[in-house]
């Protein structure tokens, strides 16, 4: 096999070994999170499941236990709805684990009404971005401790449709879920490529990547999700369909930018299927607004100004 076809078919299985290093993700109880906490703690590393939930998480650890009996796995209680937790959880994450390999910030929520967190950021904004935008400057410093750290933000095709609007980044006018979601999306790419930029402006050897699930079908947004509804979840997973995958395939290109070693800072990773929805993960575009420099580096301002976290790159 060429490598280049095995470049296009890259699996679970072309997961290095991970022994001896570390690796922390939010929101890993269910979902994308969970399918690739379950990789890696297959795949010797230690893993700390950075969660709202502390019984849900528990419930999630010990079921990745239950298929790998000597993971090194713990739970990290942390809601990205307040600043005062994720400062709280920096601070316990960093005095216990000093070298960070790989960051994920995969927690996130979708298509809620209109709401603000405990530090008066609108519920989109301020979870999926704002919150991981400070915790990754409060832990940045033992990802840097890292040999060969990464920093992978989960992104969305949501964020094709987002539209940040910085005279009202609390979305107070004309707010719809929809719009929400996609500008904090957005808001997460802009982020990732300008952490990128700082980080190769300042010689450093950490690397920040994003990548996007494509059509998952997971439980997310902490919504509750009852029996009938789980079983109708486990029907659709063992239908095959063209745009619609299980969470497990959905978080390939997430393990991709955590773990390949072939995988460079400021690259984006998707499903190479239709629509980019469904398929093998592979490096994917995302749009010009989430490229785009000027807006970046604004963004960047206002959420250093917003959540009072200043990044040491």
């Amino acid at each position: 096999m060429s490598g280049a076809s095995k470049r296009r078919r890259w699996s679970a299985a072309d997961v290095p070994d991970l022994s001896g290093r570390t690796a922390v993700i939010t929101g890993a109880n269910s979902g994308i999170g969970f399918e690739t906490a379950k990789v890696l703690a297959a795949r010797g590393a230690t893993v700390v499941m950075a969660c709202r939930n502390p019984v849900k998480a528990q419930d999630a650890l010990d079921s990745i236990r239950s298929a790998t009996p000597d993971a090194d796995i713990s739970v990290l209680q942390m809601d990205l709805n307040s600043l005062t937790s994720v400062r709280k959880a920096a601070e316990a994450l960093v005095g216990e684990r000093p070298v960070i390999d790989v960051l994920i910030n995969n927690a996130g929520v979708i298509l809620l009404p209109y709401g603000k967190t405990e530090d008066g950021f609108e519920q989109h904004f301020g979870i999926n971005h704002l919150g991981h935008f400070a915790f990754t400057a409060l832990v940045l410093g033992a990802v840097a401790a890292a040999e060969a750290g990464r920093v992978v933000t989960v992104g969305s095709n949501g964020h094709l449709f987002g539209k940040m609007d910085f005279d009202d980044p609390h979305f107070t006018r004309k707010y719809s879920p929809f719009k929400g979601y996609a500008r904090s999306k957005l808001a997460n790419l802009q982020f990732a490529y300008e952490l990128q930029r700082r980080l190769t402006a300042a010689g450093s050897p950490v690397q920040s990547l994003a990548a996007h699930p494509g059509g998952a079908n997971t439980e997310v947004g902490g919504m509750n999700v009852g029996p009938v509804k789980m079983k109708i979840k486990k029907v659709i997973d063992r239908i095959p369909n063209p745009v619609v995958h299980p969470a497990a395939k959905g978080a390939l290109p997430v393990l991709r930018a955590a773990t390949d070693p072939s995988a460079r800072g400021g690259e984006y990773y998707g499903p190479s299927g239709l629509l980019k929805m469904t398929g093998r993960p592979v490096p994917v575009k995302s749009n010009a607004a989430s490229r785009d420099a000027a807006a970046a580096e604004r963004m960047w301002v206002l959420s250093e100004e917003l959540t009072e976290v200043t990044f040491q790159v």
